[in-house]
């Protein structure tokens, strides 16, 4: 899933530098000591801040149309980040969901004699299934 938000970039005046707010998502704010560098550490902020609230089961906001944005301050611009939560999540997620299921007994009691931790058996299988495709 790709994501697309407006953040507001102001220069810094103690340094070189952007700070960058995403206001579509309170309070995720951060900077950056070059232009590239504000990006990247604002496309993390926001990447951040989303997965944090699907992993809460939370709804994600709608991103703002970024012609709708007042800039205050003098050079500020607005620049749309891309979220590529996708790739965010296989690299960062690491909230556990449990899942119940089924299988036959001879498998369990099997599988219990041979120390093998189920959970890790379904998520390797799963993470080679999704890499095949």
């Amino acid at each position: 899933m790709k994501l697309v938000y407006p953040g507001i970039f102001k220069p810094l005046e103690e340094f070189e530098g952007y700070c960058v707010e995403i206001p579509d998502l309170p309070g995720c704010v951060t900077e950056g000591d070059s232009l590239l560098h504000a990006i990247e550490m604002a496309v993390d902020a926001a990447s951040g801040w989303v997965l944090g609230e699907l992993e809460d089961g939370n709804s994600i906001p709608a991103p703002s149309d970024p012609s709708t944005l007042i800039l205050e301050e003098s050079g500020s611009f607005v620049t749309m980040l891309v979220l590529d939560m996708d790739e965010y999540t296989e690299r960062y997620g690491s909230k556990s969901v449990r899942k119940n299921i089924t299988i036959p007994a001879w498998l369990n009691t099997f599988g219990e004699k041979q120390h093998i931790n189920f959970s890790q058996v379904l998520q390797n299988a799963i993470l080679e299934m999704t890499q095949k495709k």
